[in-house]
């Protein structure tokens, strides 16, 4: 007899495969050509994508950069934190 495959929940395994956001948000500190440049830099946006992300942020104090797994996103939070831009993986 075959027994089906159960999936095991694992959270932190799930977190880690999942699809997570990098989240930026407004600061009053940075300026739009510094958090472009940054964009550009960590993210590997265009300008354009970091020009709209950086004015999604201003206007609406947020604004989600970039998706993927967790340890991409990690890698850039923590060098946009080195910049002393303020973000959060959700």
């Amino acid at each position: 007899m075959v027994r089906p495959k159960t999936k095991q929940s694992n959270k932190n395994q799930d977190l880690l495969n999942t699809s997570n956001k990098l989240i930026l948000y407004n600061d009053d500190i940075n300026t739009f050509d510094f958090v472009i440049e940054s964009l550009v830099e960590v993210c590997g946006h265009d300008f354009e994508q970091a020009e709209q992300c950086a004015l999604i942020a201003h206007y609406k104090g947020k604004c989600s950069v970039k998706s993927g797994i967790f340890e991409d996103l990690s890698v850039m939070s923590h060098e946009l934190t080195i910049r002393k831009l303020t973000v959060v993986i959700e």
